[in-house]
């Protein structure tokens, strides 16, 4: 359903910086400039700026920046920053067969997390897993991210888009293939998401505050998080897990550069301090032939990588 706003043209009000250093907003603290760099005031100013780019202008959508190595030759577009932007969750009704679940919007912006416990504190459970995915709502409808067994379209009956030229569109899951950390538009198309309308089973919210508690303490102690990192590297291959494979390979630990494959989980790799997007992306690359070499299995890399190498 196209949602287009046809009224007069909307005065800017976000923030646009030029030659933004890109490693203030990715996780892994590394990486090139950004050409453009905009934040929007709100969804109608994003629409607008959008309707002001060139239509070969590379666009690149990010929030919290886990998930995302930026090369260190820099990103030759635009990007769009959306956390503290494309906010509000909000808890709606939804009905099914008869019964109530509980249903709740949240922007692009959005840090999963906050959804998470929004969601337990609103009398709704099996979404206690989303309180361990170290990113927004936008990424997580793009990637179908997931963790501890649950995946975020799992729970999505709609999400609301935009393209390039600012119209905004309400899709529903059928309008995509959808995967295991994969998302794509039927017919092709260049859309982001904006927010999505989210539902969960009824719970209790002292069962699920606990059960969120021992995902977050398990999330603690088997991950790097005193260190930067992108969260998990490469995807679980079918039955079997990239960590596995990679430590099977004698890899943990190994270094190049800056960026080392993390003593701690196999499947992160970390930023020891001065990590070039160069040191990180070859480890990947090391890593992959490795487990190649020794395993005979392709790991599928679960960040994305974009910009130009220096």
């Amino acid at each position: 359903m196209d949602m287009s706003d046809s009224g007069a043209p909307h005065p800017l009000r976000g923030t646009l910086r030029h030659d933004e250093p890109m490693s203030r907003h990715v996780t892994w603290r590394a990486g090139g400039h950004a050409k453009t760099f905009y934040q929007p005031a709100g969804l109608p100013d994003l629409c607008a700026f959008l309707r002001t780019l060139d239509a070969r202008e590379p666009v690149l959508f990010l929030g919290l920046g886990s998930n995302l190595l930026v090369r260190d030759g820099g990103f030759d577009g635009t990007v769009i920053f959306t956390h503290h932007a494309l906010t509000g969750i909000s808890q709606v009704t939804e009905g099914d067969g008869g019964a109530l679940r509980p249903t709740f919007t949240a922007g692009a912006g959005v840090p999963t997390p906050h959804l998470a416990r929004f969601a337990v504190k609103h009398g709704a459970g099996g979404g206690e897993w989303m309180a361990g995915v170290p990113g927004t709502i936008g990424g997580a409808l793009a990637m179908n991210a997931g963790c501890y067994g649950g995946e975020t379209w799992e729970h999505v009956i709609a999400a609301e888009t935009v393209d390039r030229n600012g119209n905004l569109r309400l899709r529903r899951p059928s309008d995509y293939d959808i995967g295991y950390r994969h998302v794509e538009l039927k017919g092709g198309g260049e859309e982001w998401f904006v927010s999505g309308v989210f539902v969960f089973q009824r719970g209790d919210e002292i069962a699920s505050m606990k059960r969120m508690r021992d995902l977050l303490s398990k999330r603690v102690a088997t991950q790097p998080l005193s260190q930067p990192n992108a969260g998990s590297v490469f995807r679980n291959p079918p039955d079997d897990h990239a960590a596995r494979l990679i430590e099977s390979c004698g890899l943990k630990g190994h270094t190049i550069g800056g960026a080392q494959v993390s003593p701690k989980h196999a499947n992160f790799i970390v930023n020891l301090g001065a990590a070039t997007a160069a040191d990180i992306e070859s480890l990947i690359n090391h890593v992959q032939g490795e487990v190649l070499s020794k395993a005979g299995i392709a790991l599928v890399r679960e960040v994305r990588i974009v910009g130009d190498a220096r």
